[in-house]
C-alpha cells in the first residue's frame, strides 16, 4: 500500500500525456498570482481566516433571510463566503456589505446546490446518466449555470461524481451510477457545462467536485457511514471520476463525510495532499461538506473542535463550511505552533485566486443583473432543452407484444398516485425550482381519449381507490399506471433497507394486470427499485426517474412514439435487496457461477443476475451487431510505465433492423484474461450513441490505447501487461459479441 501512496508524480503525468486523458486542469495566471500577493500582504490574520470561512444564510421559507450576526461577520472580514444566498436582489444586498462596508472590500463567493437545474429543472443526475449522451448532459449543466449565474450565484456544489453500487444509498440519485468509465465521461461533461468557455464569463460558475472521496461506498448503504476497501480497488473503481473532473478544469473540491482507511476525509492528508494536489496537480481550493470538520470529533480521531481544525488545515482543507472551527480556533492554533502562517496564507491564496478569476474584484455585482435574471429563468429555450434531455433519459425496460407506442385510437386509463402529480416530478435537490412550473403526466397526455383515477396514495395501506381504478380500466383499451417514490425519500439521509415501491402501489399494478388489458407502468423514482412482480406481469415498463420541469411532456413524447426511447441503465436493478451490491463489472472467483454445480458462487434462493443490468435499455426498433473486428499495433516506447505504446482498433457494424428510426448506444467492454492481480469480467472502455434509419447500417470504430488496457498491477504500479484480451461490443453489458486479441 505504501508504494502506491508514493507513486511517482512523473509516472502519472507521463501516463496521462500518453493517453490524452488530461484536459486542462485549473491553473491560475501569473497576473492573478501577482494581484493575490499584493492583497495578501495587506490582510490581517483575522481577515485571512475570514476568507477560509463559509456560512449559510439560512434562506427562510418566507423569503431571503440571513442568520443573526452574519452580516457583522462580513463587515469585520470574518466571513468571506456565503451559501444558500440567491436571487439578484438578495445577493446584491449582501455583496454590498462586503465591498462597501469592509476595510479591504473583498467580494463574497455565493454558493448553492444547483444539482440538476436552478429554476428550469432537468432530470436527476442518475436519470441524465441514463441518456449516455454527453452533449445533452453538458447542455443541461450549461443551462443550469446560465440560470444560476443570472440569479446572483457564482459557485455550485456540483457535480457529484461518487460511484455507487448500492441503491440502498439514497444519494445514488445525484451521481452517474456504478461504472467509473461512464462516470468519468459524465463528470467531464458536467464540469464543462458548469464552467462554460472560461471562468470570468458572466454565465460561468465555479464547479465543485464532490464528495472527495469514496462517499458512494458506505458500509451497508447507510449514509455517512465508514468506507473501507483496498487502495487498489479504491484507485481503480472509485477515484477515476474525481480525477476526470479535475482534469476537465474543476476549480473547487468538496470533502466527504466518510472516513477512508481510518481517517475522515476532511482530515486525510493522503486524499487532499498526496492524491489531489501532488499526484493530480490540483490548484483550486478545497471546501468541506457541511460541518464535517466538527464531525471529526465524533469520528474519534481528535478530542475537540480545535484539534479538528488543526487536522483539517494540515491535511489540506482550505475552507470550513458552516462549522465555524477556523474562525473560532485557527488563531490560537497558530500561536501554539499547531499550524503555520504559510499554511493559512496558501489556503487564502487559493480562495482569492478564484475570486479574481471570476472577475469579482472588477465588478462584484456582475452576477446581479435583475433584467438578465428576469429574461433567463425558465426561458422557452431552457424548457425546450429540459424536454429534450428528459426524453433522452427515459429507459424502456420492457415492451411485450409492442404495446408501446400508444395509438391515437386507443381509450386510455391513466391511473396512479403520480399520474396527476407535480410536486414530486422535480425530484430532490431541485435548486430554486417550483413544482407549479412542472408539467404533469396527465397534462402531457391532454387531448387523448383518456379517463383518470388516482388508485392509491404514494404510501400507506389505503386501497379504497382500487375500485374506481379498476372500473375505468375495464372501460379502456390500455392502462397507463404511474407509480414510484416521493422525491424526499431519495437523496441525502434517505438510506433504505427495502427499495420496493412504498405502500400498496405494487398491489395496485398487479390488480390492474389481472384485468387482461395491456398495462404500461411508468416508474418515477430516484434509485433502482425492486419490482419482481411488476417485472413479470406488466406488458411494458418505462423508467422515467424524476424528469423535472418538462416531465409530463417528455414522457408523453415517448408514450406516443414521438420520441423513440434510447436510454440505457447507468446502474443495475436488483431482483431483490439480498443481491445488493449487484453490478456488472465484478471479478471472477475461483468457483464462478455454474448452474449445474452446487459448489459455485451463487444464491440458493435467487439468481445471481440483476433484474435489468448496467447498459440495458430497449427501443421501439431493433438493432443487429456483427462480430467485432480488431487489430493491434504495438511499439516499444521508453519512458512510459508499461514500456509499450499500444493502439487497438476495434470496429463493428450496427444495423437498424426495425421499422422506425432510433438511437443506439454502442458499448465496448474489455476483459484482461490473465493479470498479476484479478481483473473484472467486463469493464466499459468506450461507447458511441448513433442514430440509424430503418434498414441503415453503420460501422462504429473504437480506438483503445495502453491506458484502456492498464490497471494497478501486483507491484502497485499502474500499467498494462502483455497477454490476451476479450474485446466485447453490444447494446448492453449482458448482450455483447466478442473478439480476442493478444498484446505482446
Amino acid at each position: 500500500m505504501q508504494s502506491i501512496k508514493s507513486l511517482s508524480t512523473t509516472v502519472i503525468v507521463l501516463l496521462c500525456c500518453l493517453t490524452g486523458l488530461l484536459a486542462q486542469p485549473y491553473r491560475p495566471s501569473a497576473a492573478i498570482n501577482a494581484r493575490v500577493e499584493t492583497l495578501l500582504s495587506k490582510m490581517t490574520l483575522e481577515e485571512k481566516i475570514g476568507q477560509l470561512t463559509l456560512y449559510t444564510t439560512d434562506w427562510g421559507s418566507t423569503g431571503p433571510t440571513i442568520r443573526e450576526g452574519y452580516k457583522d461577520d462580513i463587515r469585520k472580514g470574518a466571513c468571506g463566503n456565503l451559501f444558500n444566498s440567491h436571487s439578484t436582489a438578495f445577493v446584491r444586498e449582501l455583496q454590498k456589505v462586503a465591498v462597501e462596508e469592509t476595510r479591504l472590500k473583498i467580494p463574497l463567493l455565493f454558493g448553492f446546490d444547483v444539482i440538476h437545474g436552478y429554476k428550469t429543472i432537468f432530470p436527476i443526475p442518475l436519470g441524465e446518466a441514463a441518456s449516455w449522451d454527453l452533449e445533452a448532459i453538458e447542455k443541461s449543466a450549461r443551462v443550469a449555470s446560465t440560470e444560476a449565474s443570472a440569479a446572483g450565484l457564482n459557485w455550485t456544489f456540483a457535480p457529484m461524481v461518487d460511484i455507487s453500487r448500492d441503491p440502498r444509498w439514497g444519494r445514488v440519485m445525484e451521481g452517474a451510477g456504478e461504472d467509473p468509465y461512464l462516470g468519468s465521461r459524465i463528470a467531464e461533461a458536467r464540469v464543462k457545462g458548469i464552467q462554460g468557455k472560461k471562468l470570468g464569463d458572466p454565465d460561468a460558475m465555479l464547479a465543485c467536485v464532490k464528495h472527495f472521496a469514496g462517499y458512494g461506498a458506505p458500509m451497508g448503504g447507510r449514509d455517512y457511514n465508514t468506507v473501507d476497501m483496498s487502495e487498489k480497488y479504491f484507485r481503480e473503481f472509485y477515484l477515476p471520476p474525481y480525477q476526470a473532473a479535475i482534469n476537465a478544469g474543476a476549480a473547487t473540491v468538496m470533502t466527504s463525510f466518510n472516513d477512508y482507511d481510518g481517517i475522515p476525509a476532511s482530515g486525510s492528508k493522503f486524499l487532499l495532499d498526496q492524491i489531489l494536489r501532488k499526484e493530480w496537480g490540483f490548484e483550486g481550493f478545497v471546501v468541506t461538506d457541511y460541518t464535517s470538520i466538527n464531525e471529526m470529533v465524533m469520528h474519534g480521531v481528535v478530542a475537540n473542535d480545535k484539534e479538528a481544525g488543526e487536522l483539517a488545515l494540515n491535511a489540506g482543507v482550505d475552507m470550513d463550511m458552516q462549522g465555524g472551527i477556523y474562525q473560532a480556533y485557527l488563531k490560537k492554533s497558530l500561536q501554539e505552533g499547531k499550524v503555520t502562517q504559510a499554511q493559512i496564507d496558501e489556503a487564502v491564496r487559493r480562495v482569492l485566486r478564484l475570486k479574481f478569476e471570476l472577475g469579482l474584484f472588477e465588478d462584484p455585482y456582475k452576477f446581479c443583473n435583475a433584467e438578465r435574471e428576469k429574461n433567463t429563468l425558465l426561458a422557452p429555450a431552457h424548457r425546450a432543452a429540459a424536454r429534450e434531455v428528459a426524453r433522452k433519459s427515459i429507459v424502456l425496460l420492457k415492451n411485450d407484444q409492442e404495446v408501446l407506442p400508444l395509438k391515437p385510437s386507443q381509450k386510455i386509463a391513466l391511473i396512479g398516485p403520480l399520474a396527476d402529480n407535480k410536486t414530486e416530478l422535480i425530484g430532490n435537490w431541485n435548486g430554486a425550482g417550483n413544482f407549479n412550473d412542472c408539467v404533469s403526466l396527465k397534462e402531457g397526455l391532454s387531448g387523448a381519449n383518456m379517463q383518470y383515477a388516482k388508485g392509491c396514495e404514494l404510501d400507506g395501506a389505503d386501497r379504497s381507490g382500487f375500485q374506481e381504478a379498476l372500473r375505468i380500466a375495464g372501460q379502456s383499451d390500455i392502462i397507463v399506471v404511474a407509480v414510484g417514490e416521493k422525491a424526499n425519500i431519495s437523496g441525502e439521509a434517505t438510506s433504505k433497507t427495502q427499495i420496493n415501491l412504498p405502500g400498496v402501489q405494487e398491489e395496485l399494478v398487479l390488480e390492474l394486470c389481472k384485468t387482461g388489458k395491456p398495462v404500461v407502468v411508468v416508474l418515477m423514482n430516484g434509485r433502482p427499485v425492486v419490482i419482481p412482480g411488476i417485472a413479470e406481469k406488466a406488458n411494458a415498463i418505462l423508467e422515467t426517474w424524476w424528469l423535472g420541469t418538462e416531465a409530463g411532456n417528455a414522457i408523453a413524447d415517448v408514450l406516443w412514439g414521438k420520441y423513440n426511447p434510447s436510454g440505457k441503465l447507468p446502474m443495475s436493478f436488483p431482483r431483490s435487496e439480498g443481491q445488493i451490491p449487484v453490478f456488472y463489472n465484478e471479478k471472477s472467483t475461483g468457483r464462478p457461477f455454474d448452474p449445474n454445480s452446487k459448489w459455485t458462487s451463487k444464491y440458493i434462493d435467487e439468481s445471481n443476475s440483476p433484474q435489468w443490468p448496467f447498459g440495458y435499455g430497449l427501443s421501439y426498433t431493433s438493432f443487429a451487431y456483427t462480430t467485432p473486428k480488431a487489430s493491434v499495433e504495438t511499439a516499444t516506447t521508453r519512458g512510459i510505465p508499461s514500456g509499450k505504446q499500444v493502439k487497438v482498433w476495434v470496429s463493428v457494424t450496427v444495423s437498424n433492423t426495425g421499422k422506425v428510426a432510433g438511437e443506439e448506444v454502442v458499448q465496448l467492454y474489455i476483459r484482461d484474461l490473465v493479470g498479476s492481480t484479478t481483473r473484472p469480467v467486463k469493464a466499459l472502455k468506450g461507447f458511441r450513441k448513433i442514430m440509424l434509419q430503418p434498414g441503415e447500417s453503420r460501422e462504429v470504430r473504437f480506438d483503445l490505447t495502453a491506458d484502456d488496457l492498464s490497471f494497478y498491477r501486483s507491484d502497485n504500479t499502474f500499467g498494462m501487461e502483455p497477454g490476451e484480451f476479450d474485446i466485447m461490443v453490444g447494446g448492453s453489458s449482458n448482450d455483447v459479441k466478442s473478439v480476442r486479441i493478444r498484446v505482446n
